[in-house]
């Protein structure tokens, strides 16, 4: 018998190996942003709210480190992290808005129903400065430190578990 009538069993099989092998390695949930440990984008939001000012880039400058969090009233899972939120800015945590592709009526009537942690709101209506931050979705918070840089990510809603590892990522910028 020929070795050419081996080969695709000896393919097979190696396929075969090479799916048990990754079948048995530890799955990595993190998602790596590639923002993280880099400067914020310069930008300047109007106003996404009557309550509270826009946002600008450099109100990150201040020493102070703060969260950004990126959300829109039209988000279902914006509603569910909400009571989150309000704990965050409960335990003293400075939370920065950015409204994606959002009207003032709405924003005004999400926060009215849900609560308003934020001490500034900007409205994205383009999604650039999502974008720009490397956000793909909503909802996304970011941590940035006194400086500028975004040193923590954290993709999709805040649950209550997310509460302390924010706090601690915060703590951590500001040193």
């Amino acid at each position: 018998m020929s070795w050419r009538l081996w080969l695709p069993l000896m393919v097979f099989f190696g396929f075969l190996g090479l799916a048990a092998y990754q079948l048995t390695q530890p799955r990595d949930e993190a998602i790596k942003s590639a923002m993280v440990g880099k400067e914020l984008p310069y930008f300047t939001l109007p106003p996404a709210s009557l309550e509270r000012p826009g946002v600008d880039s450099r109100y990150f400058y201040d020493g102070k480190p703060k969260l950004l969090n990126i959300w829109a009233s039209w988000c279902l899972p914006c509603i569910a992290e909400a009571p989150q939120l309000e704990q965050l800015k409960e335990q003293g945590a400075e939370i920065v808005g950015v409204a994606i592709r959002d009207k003032p009526t709405d924003v005004m009537r999400f926060l009215s129903q849900h609560g308003n942690p934020y001490t500034r709101i900007g409205r994205d209506d383009l999604s650039e400065v999502q974008l720009g931050i490397g956000s793909s979705g909503v909802p996304e918070t970011f941590v940035i430190d006194g400086e500028g840089i975004i040193t923590y990510q954290h993709i999709g809603d805040i649950r209550p578990e997310h509460v302390p590892v924010l706090l601690e990522e915060l703590r951590k910028a500001g040193r």
